[in-house]
């Protein structure tokens, strides 16, 4: 397991579709959301929380495709599909790996990118801490879009089709726990159900990405 997250590393960053292109994406939507509001923070700060997630969302979609899809093209999804690994367990590794590529760096740039929409300092733990606790789910998610997805011609619009309303809990829960922290208001009951999620789609897409994997497989 470790020497295939250790290769979808490799493979993300050499492809262009690693740390760079999420994080970049980001930082341009964050950069312009202030010319089309305005830099006013009284207009910026209450949808600051939605805009910021909203960013984090579509910048975990731009990479979802070349989860399986460099593997299907060279035939080592076929060698994965019958090694000892059982194909659950690579279709984890496999997510783990798109968000430590993807994930993990927004959650680093996202006080930065914050700032830049005048999110309250008070909202920061806060933005960071149900961005770790909801981008792993974006990417899991992502795995079965791209599992069904696989070997389709042009199936990148077809799995953001299939994949967005999934991602709309996640956004809901994070964007709220975000904003509650920056009214200084109770933030437990949507930071249970976005750690809930998580651990739901952790525990049940495995399995269902990899029985979408056996059906294109065959």
């Amino acid at each position: 397991m470790i020497a295939l997250l250790a290769r979808d590393l490799r493979l993300a960053t050499r492809a262009g579709g690693g740390f760079g292109l999420g994080v970049a994406f980001f930082l341009i939507l964050s950069a312009l959301v202030p010319f089309g509001i305005g830099p006013d923070r009284a207009a910026l700060a209450p949808v600051a929380p939605g805009i910021l997630w909203i960013g984090a969302l579509l910048a975990c979609l731009l990479s979802l495709d070349r989860i399986f899809a460099l593997d299907h093209e060279d035939g080592s999804l076929d060698l994965l599909a019958t090694a000892p690994l059982p194909l659950e367990g690579a279709v984890a590794v496999k997510a783990l790996a798109h968000w430590i590529t993807t994930g993990l760096p927004l959650i680093l740039a996202a006080p930065i990118f914050g700032v830049l929409l005048q999110l309250p300092p008070a909202a920061m733990p806060w933005l960071v801490l149900s961005l770790l606790l909801g981008t792993p789910s974006l990417s899991m998610l992502g795995a079965f879009g791209a599992a069904i997805t696989v070997g389709l011609r042009r199936g990148g619009l077809l799995l953001s089709l299939l994949v967005l309303p999934l991602y709309i809990p996640t956004l809901i829960f994070g964007a709220e726990v975000t904003r509650r922290g920056a009214e200084g208001m109770a933030v437990q009951t949507p930071l249970v159900f976005l750690a809930g999620i998580t651990l739901a789609v952790a525990a049940l897409i495995p399995f269902a990405a990899a029985a979408a994997l056996r059906i294109n497989l065959r």
